[in-house]
């Protein structure tokens, strides 16, 4: 039952990791799931990149990447790659904080693993709507 904070070839450290923490486990209680074991790893564009082409195929580059390892579909087991650089350019994009930037991608990650997708426009609008009423809970 572990979240654990990494980060990969930047030097980014989580402000507040314990309130960070138990803000995940509260979001995940909430969506009737168990924490197993969750990852996240701040890093740069450039890795985000190479792990988005290397696993996905995608050349693409993005501010998140989840990956579910879970095998029993109550349960959370994941890693997520955040790219830090992306979260700026974004809270600079949408005129908000980088804190709150930051945690609105870290619950997109987290509600990518408890099964909402963002393909559709039906959709994004339902993960905003999650991501926006989990964030007033921070």
């Amino acid at each position: 039952m572990a979240i654990l904070f990494y980060s990969e070839g930047i030097n980014f450290h989580l402000p507040r990791p314990r309130t960070t923490t138990n803000w995940i486990k509260n979001v995940i209680k909430k969506e009737r799931k168990r924490l197993h074991s969750l990852n996240y790893v701040f890093c740069s564009d450039k890795y985000l990149v190479m792990l988005n082409s290397q696993y996905l195929k995608h050349k693409t580059l993005t501010d998140i990447l989840t990956f579910d390892y879970s095998i029993d579909p109550k349960s959370i087991y994941g890693e997520i790659y955040i790219s830090i650089q992306q979260v700026k350019e974004n809270a600079a994009r949408y005129k908000e904080p980088f804190d709150k930037e930051l945690h609105r991608v870290i619950i997109h990650g987290v509600l990518h693993l408890t099964g909402y997708k963002d393909k559709s426009v039906t959709d994004k609008a339902l993960m905003r709507k999650k991501e926006e009423a989990y964030l007033s809970l921070r």
